[in-house]
């Protein structure tokens, strides 16, 4: 069953309610038994995320790539994406080492 928020109008006070979908909405307020409560729009209390059996059973493989952020790409291009950052760091350590070294041996 879900749980529904609701708001006092004549008393300020809100409170949540569990009760069934086909019931009707909630209106006596409990605290000050008025006949004014009003049902707000509220976010969800969970999120479902991560592995489990969705992810391992029952997804293609095409959805199984697809980010839960929403962002298109998906893990292939943020892949490569840190593999091009990671070559040209390599790639000036290499020669920044080597010439410290020649001067170095130069000079004594």
């Amino acid at each position: 069953m879900p749980i529904y928020e609701y708001h006092c109008a004549r008393c300020g006070v809100t409170r949540d309610v569990l009760h069934k979908i086909s019931e009707t909405p909630k209106v006596e307020c409990a605290h000050c038994e008025g006949q004014v409560l009003q049902r707000m729009v509220s976010a969800a209390a969970f999120r479902l995320k991560g592995g489990g059996w969705y992810e391992t059973d029952f997804k293609s493989d095409k959805d199984k790539q697809r980010n839960l952020a929403g962002d298109s790409g998906g893990p292939s291009t943020a892949g490569s994406a840190d593999k091009a950052p990671g070559k040209p760091e390599s790639k000036p350590d290499a020669p920044a080492a080597t010439p410290p070294a020649a001067p170095a041996a130069g000079a004594g």
